[in-house]
């Protein structure tokens, strides 16, 4: 996740503000008075001061919104509530200021500029400022509550107490149904008190829309796209015809295997639905955790990235254990497990920075390691959910992270990455250019990288074995990657299909949980064990949702990411199947991809496409050709299965699954 382009996911452009212990808060009468509109001034003299504005209090902004993501409690809480009023306060007066230059003479650079200005925040505040501080307060409230969530299973006993974290562990290393359950219902169950700030949260964000010259926050959200915004509906909806088939194969293939573990009564729902607890993930999105039981050919090319990484966590252990000597005490001994716990994190990143290097890009700053969130703090609540953030639009990057050493956390620095390399490469533009081209380029960028993780590339930095080249080997590595990115692609798509329905009032607050849940059963076929009311509000369950996050952006992303990958596999000469490919080191690819993304968001998408690509549109081919062989191979195992399923209310049956070709 990208912290910056965002500008207030759930408010990131929080304005920060180290407070002297006798300064008052600021208020939205203390905005700058830079703000305030110019005599005379042309529409290029109001985009050149907005961006020297903005760049000199965007430090603030970010600081504040750090604080309240690494040190959660009431004080960062009111600090980054406050920030954000006074951010918004600004930010409205601007959009106000553009307004009045419709119409008149401007560069194109302008124009282009002006309407990004109004898209800066997902989170558009009414201009009231009552209203508004209203809003900051709820925004920063709901993030905080994810952040501390708990689920206990005995009130009086704080060791009871899970968090996110914990219970994610139990759904990826459980195979008992009733702990898997319980896990899934506990951290679900602590979203409940989030929905009345949510609805009211709506109202807030849709009123500030309309005063900005939107029908709705959805509407807002759809006009970042360099087309009309009624057109990303129907454009999101034809990819996902294009990629339908390919996940409805993994979803029958998974269906029949958890139905072996867990017996089909336990396994689906009604209408061959998943029983959502199962998938291995806390929202279905990922089903890499249940390798276990899906692995095609067991222990073919096994590529054990999660037992090198934790033999590395071991050796770093050892070394620490040794430094502190045979008569440690206790102390020195829990010093030893943490200093080994963030060397191994930072070499895990040191790791992903190599690949960008390799391409010719800049090492990261020593800023960075200096500041970076590696590992969970011992001594306060923080929001472990990945993120990049550029503070200062000069150098200042970071990531937050509460890093393992697993698979799943190795191949997200190299996503995180890709944020800060973005930010790296847009430095140089305007601040009001500083962004991804469209919002699913930034999180393209590093899944681009993932893509190109191969087991070979693996093998040359010595992470595991040298692979092995056999059809069954190359039909696990590409499961390891279906079961992340295939099984992502329609959660990717309903998380907004619900918001968007929330915001333009066909989802009314005493449907909010049965829209969720129908829509999860429309597009990921999963649904609840057990009945799901309207006293639970499981949307807030995932933390896009109350950190207010627009997602449309990972669907576009995962489809981006290969056609990314096939042009910089292009560019750098590689000839052959296309999931065989990692241009690790390539320096063409690197230019190519550099020069892409120093571009950001100054022209429109389409056009810093076609410069990578040689297309402006938006395609699934490359990603369906990658998966061609494990596509070919579901097809084969599915043979003379009912796949697909009913949703509740939907028309549509299961169909058998369509013979496949013989293997190769």
């Amino acid at each position: 996740m990208n912290h910056r382009p965002l500008l207030l996911a759930l408010a990131v452009g929080a304005a920060a503000l180290t407070l002297a212990a006798c300064q008052k808060e600021p208020t939205p009468a203390d905005a700058p008075a830079a703000t305030s509109a110019k005599p005379g001034e042309t529409a290029d003299q109001f985009i050149a001061r907005v961006n020297a504005e903005y760049k000199a209090m965007y430090p603030e902004m970010t600081s504040a919104q750090w604080l309240s993501s690494t040190y959660i409690n009431e004080d960062s809480e009111r600090v980054a509530a406050k920030a954000n009023e006074r951010w918004l306060t600004v930010l409205n007066g601007w959009i106000t200021q553009a307004g009045t230059y419709d119409g008149q003479p401007m560069s194109e650079d302008t124009k282009r500029q002006i309407h990004l200005l109004k898209l800066m925040t997902s989170m558009p505040a009414p201009r009231d400022p009552a209203k508004l501080s209203e809003l900051t307060r709820i925004a920063s409230r709901m993030e905080g509550a994810y952040g501390s969530g708990k689920y206990c299973t005995d009130a009086a006993n704080p060791q009871s107490c899970r968090q996110l974290g914990d219970l994610e562990q139990v759904l990826a290393s459980s195979r008992d149904y009733d702990k898997q359950l319980d896990a899934w219902q506990g951290w679900h169950a602590t979203t409940k008190p989030m929905r009345a700030d949510y609805q009211r949260f709506v109202g807030l964000v849709n009123e500030g829309a309309k005063e900005m010259g939107f029908a709705d926050a959805g509407q807002m959200w759809r006009s970042g796209y360099d087309m009309p915004p009624e057109q990303i509906g129907p454009e999101t909806d034809r990819l996902w015809e294009q990629v339908k088939p390919m996940y409805e194969q993994l979803h029958c293939y998974a269906r029949n295997k958890l139905d072996t573990t867990y017996g089909k009564d336990k396994a689906e729902t009604e209408g061959g639905l998943i029983a959502a607890h199962l998938l291995g993930n806390m929202w279905q999105q990922d089903w890499s955790n249940l390798w276990d039981q899906l692995e095609p050919y067991p222990g073919a090319g096994s590529l054990d990235i999660t037992a090198a990484l934790e033999k590395q966590y071991q050796a770093n252990l050892s070394g620490a254990l040794a430094k502190a000597g045979s008569g440690a005490n206790v102390e020195a001994l829990y010093t030893a497990q943490r200093e080994a716990e963030l060397r191994t994190a930072k070499q895990m990143t040191e790791r992903a920075q190599d690949f960008y290097v390799s391409l010719g890009m800049p090492a990261l700053p020593k800023s960075y390691w200096d500041k970076t969130q590696f590992i969970k703090p011992l001594d306060r609540d923080v929001v472990c959910h990945a993120s990049a953030w550029d503070m200062n639009m000069d150098g200042d990057v970071r990531t937050k992270m509460c890093i393992k050493p697993t698979e799943e956390n190795f191949t997200t620095i190299y996503h995180e990455l890709g944020h800060i390399y973005y930010d790296l490469a847009y430095n140089p533009l305007p601040p009001l250019f500083q962004g991804g081209a469209n919002d699913g380029f930034h999180e393209a960028i590093g899944d681009t990288i993932v893509l190109a993780m191969t087991p070979q590339y693996l093998n040359s930095i010595g992470l595991v074995d040298k692979p092995q080249e056999s059809r069954e080997a190359t039909i696990n590595a590409q499961m390891r990657m279906a079961l992340s990115g295939v099984s992502f692609l329609p959660f990717g798509l309903m998380i907004d299909r619900w918001r968007w329905g929330v915001f333009d009032g066909s989802i009314t607050p005493d449907h909010y949980n049965q829209a969720w849940w129908e829509l999860k059963a429309k597009y990921q076929g999963v649904a609840p064990a057990s009945a799901r009311g309207e006293e639970f509000f499981d949307p807030g369950a995932k933390y896009h949702v109350p950190g207010n996050t627009p997602y449309t952006r990972y669907f576009l992303a995962r489809i981006l990411q290969f056609q990314f990958y096939k042009g910089l596999c292009d560019a750098s000469g590689y000839k052959g199947p296309l999931h065989q490919c990692s241009f690790y080191g390539n320096k063409e690819a690197g230019q190519k991809f550099w020069a892409m993304l120093s571009k950001g968001a100054s022209q429109p998408w389409q056009a810093t496409l076609r410069e990578i690509t040689g297309g402006d549109k938006l395609d699934a081919g490359p990603m369906i050709e990658y998966f061609t062989p494990v596509n070919e191979w579901l097809k084969q195992q599915n043979q003379g299965q009912m796949c697909g399923w009913k949703a509740p209310g939907a028309t549509a049956a299961a169909k058998p699954a369509a013979a496949a070709p013989a293997a190769r």
